[in-house]
């Protein structure tokens, strides 16, 4: 824990420092770590979020927008921790690999600005009929009331082009609520 609490400054000097400074000032924050698969909420909530969340409290303050690209899954109980945690609303960016986008809408709505959730495998193996339905139903899923934002649920190194061209379809056609 004292590891974790010695980190904590040279981290928000890190994503200050790193971070894009004009506008969205976004610092962005590859969750390598801390997912469901990765340690159990119990090791979570102790060694993890705390300091994690004192990062994000000093990005804040430094003006600019945290955003935490959650690899893997983070459910219940982590959202309703991150949620529940006295974070200010509206000042953080979260972008999901593979989350239940439904339990993320049910804690994140209102708190903060979220997406993901578009496989990658989809981008590559997919057609554009399957991409086209997943976006409709993640957008009618999560979407009514705002804070959602479609996207890939990690970076796509290759995909095919009438996918992509469905995917960015699919956002113009659905994403509008």
């Amino acid at each position: 824990l004292a590891a974790c609490d010695a980190l904590v400054p040279s981290a928000i000097q890190m994503g200050v420092g790193t971070g894009r400074a004009g506008p969205p000032p976004f610092v962005f924050m590859p969750l390598h770590k801390g997912a469901d698969a990765f340690m159990s909420f119990r090791h979570f909530e102790k060694f993890y979020w705390p300091s994690f969340k004192r990062v994000l409290e000093g990005i804040i303050a430094a003006g600019m927008v945290p955003l935490p690209f959650v690899e893997g899954s983070f459910d219940e109980p982590r959202l309703a921790l991150i949620a529940g945690s006295g974070l200010p609303a509206g000042r953080t960016v979260w972008l999901f690999d593979r989350s239940d986008m439904r339990l993320v809408r049910k804690h994140f709505g209102g708190f903060a600005c979220f997406g993901g959730n578009v496989p990658v495998s989809l981008f590559r193996a997919g057609t554009p009929a399957e991409m086209s339905e997943h976006c409709r139903r993640l957008i009618d899923d999560v979407a009514a009331g705002g804070g959602y934002f479609i996207a890939p649920g990690a970076p796509v190194d290759e995909a095919e082009p009438d996918v992509v061209r469905a995917y960015l379809a699919s956002a113009e056609k659905y994403g509008v609520y």
